[in-house]
Parts: C-alpha cells; structure tokens; sequence
C-alpha cells in the first residue's frame, strides 16, 4: 500500500518474524501509533481502517490480538455493487430535478399563501439556473410558463405581480413572509414587550 510507505511495510514484514504472539501483539499496537503519528489528520473512528491495511500489508498472515478481527481476504478487489440511478428524463435539464421535486411539493400545498411563497422561491432558483447559462433575452414570462409547464398548469401566479415587485429576484426573497400557526397569548405578549423594548432603546440610541 503506496500511502504507508515502504518503512511501514518494513515494520508489518517485522511484525510476522515474532514469533511470540504477545509481543507480536503489542509491537503491532506500536506500530498502529506510528502510523497515526505520521498521519495526525486520521482520528479514531479510522481505527478499524487501519488495523485492516495492516491485516492487508502482511497479507492476511498477521496473528495478533487486534481490536478489530481481520476482514475477509475474498473482499478484497471485490467490484462494488453498481448505484442506482434515477429514472425518467428531465424536462428541462438546466434545472435539473429538484425543481422537479420542488414543484411537486408545491403543488401538494393546500394553502394558498404557502403555495404563492413556494411559487415565489422557485421561480427565483430557477432564474438563478437560467441566468447561469443563457443571460440574454430573460425575461420573467419564460421562468413562468415553465413553471406552468412543469406544474401541468397546477402551479400560477400573475405575470404582472411578479414583474412590479420583482418577485423572482433574489433580493425579495426575505420581503415575502410565509403565513405562520398561532401561538399562545402569552407569546405574543412577550414579544410585545420585547418589541417595546427595543423601541425605547432604539429612542435612546437616536438621543
């Protein structure tokens, strides 16, 4: 194993030539230090991956006392299990799909509030992604009509309103609010009181 070295590998050769299994145990937990020494950036949870590479490095032939048991040599250059993939093309690619998934949690939203705010985010990713590869001839209708697209007419919001406000720049974002549960009587009365707090200091401040 390039990465430890040739010394390393002098030392785990060494460790098979004790013949004493106790002293060949320690003198592998010495070994274990060094390297840790030699690589401060490994922690502890690397433990069990090191005492494996030191099983590998003597070839499977190390009889020690370890922490950890020696793993299967059949593993070893065994081809990983192929990942899946997901299925289905996208629609528009310089989107990609968690527009997609975004659009479809939107669409779920009964509230009508919650589902202009959703709008209003998407739209802004969206135009971001837009932008990023085709910065001229932008215009709000397009990131609107592929919303529509992509929402199967689901998802609306008037063309006019976002074009006033500028409601799919990412500066407005924090300017539209989400409507919120109510809370308890006595919340909002702390509240209260901490925005009267902050008034009168705010006065004071200006003083």
């Amino acid at each position: 194993m390039k990465e430890y070295g040739k010394n390393i590998q002098g030392l785990v050769s060494h460790l098979l030539s004790i013949e004493d299994r106790e002293k060949r145990t320690q003198s592998a937990f010495t070994v274990i230090e060094i390297i840790k020494q030699l690589n401060p950036q490994w922690k502890q949870e690397n433990d069990q991956k090191l005492w494996d590479d030191l099983y590998i490095m003597s070839d499977f032939k190390l009889e020690v006392d370890a922490p950890f048991p020696m793993p299967d040599k059949k593993l070893l250059g065994r081809k990983p299990l192929p990942i899946g993939y997901p299925q289905g093309e996208i629609r528009f690619k310089h989107y990609g799909r968690n527009i997609e998934k975004l659009i479809e949690l939107a669409i779920e939203m009964e509230d009508d509030d919650e589902q202009e705010a959703a709008i209003i985010y998407i739209g802004q990713l969206m135009r971001s992604f837009h932008t990023t590869w085709n910065r001229d001839n932008f215009d709000d209708g397009i990131i609107l009509d592929d919303i529509k697209t992509l929402s199967k007419g689901k998802l609306h919001i008037d063309l006019d309103k976002v074009k006033e406000n500028g409601l799919f720049e990412s500066n407005t974002r924090r300017d539209f609010k989400v409507q919120q549960p109510e809370r308890s009587s006595v919340t909002k009365n702390r509240r209260g009181n901490t925005n009267n707090k902050r008034r009168t200091n705010h006065k004071k401040r200006r003083n």
